[in-house]
């Protein structure tokens, strides 16, 4: 007979994998919100509409002139599938009640921006 420690293991994982399965994203996305400043030369933040938070970077679109502008960008989610789970964890998190926020935060390599808006709503 199994122990029941076991066997909460295997719902927790069960659970776990539903979850970043049907909420697993493309490792394309668009995202909406402001850009602002990050810490270095060439890193900057997106804060997305959404809540999400995106630490943004690209060799290939100047995003230093959008500084302050409300944007969509469009890039490649770094590291996708651990992104995703991540968020799945932090889901499930929120919705067991160990977390108040499941905002998502990541890494993008942005390939496309399309201006929305010359200022950021506050």
């Amino acid at each position: 007979m199994k122990s029941p420690n076991w066997l909460l293991l295997c719902v927790a994982l069960t659970v776990l994998s539903t979850s970043v399965l049907a909420k697993s994203k493309s490792d394309i996305r668009d995202v909406t919100g402001c850009l602002s400043k990050g810490n270095s030369a060439d890193a900057f933040v997106l804060n997305g509409d959404d809540g999400s938070m995106w630490d943004v970077k690209s060799s290939r679109v100047n995003l230093g002139k959008h500084v302050g502008h409300t944007v969509t960008l469009t890039g490649v989610v770094s590291h996708a599938m651990m992104h995703n789970m991540k968020e799945g964890a932090k889901d499930v998190a929120q919705d067991t009640g160990a977390a108040k926020s499941n905002n998502e935060h990541g890494h993008l390599k942005v390939t496309n921006v399309k201006m929305v808006s010359v200022s950021c709503r506050k």
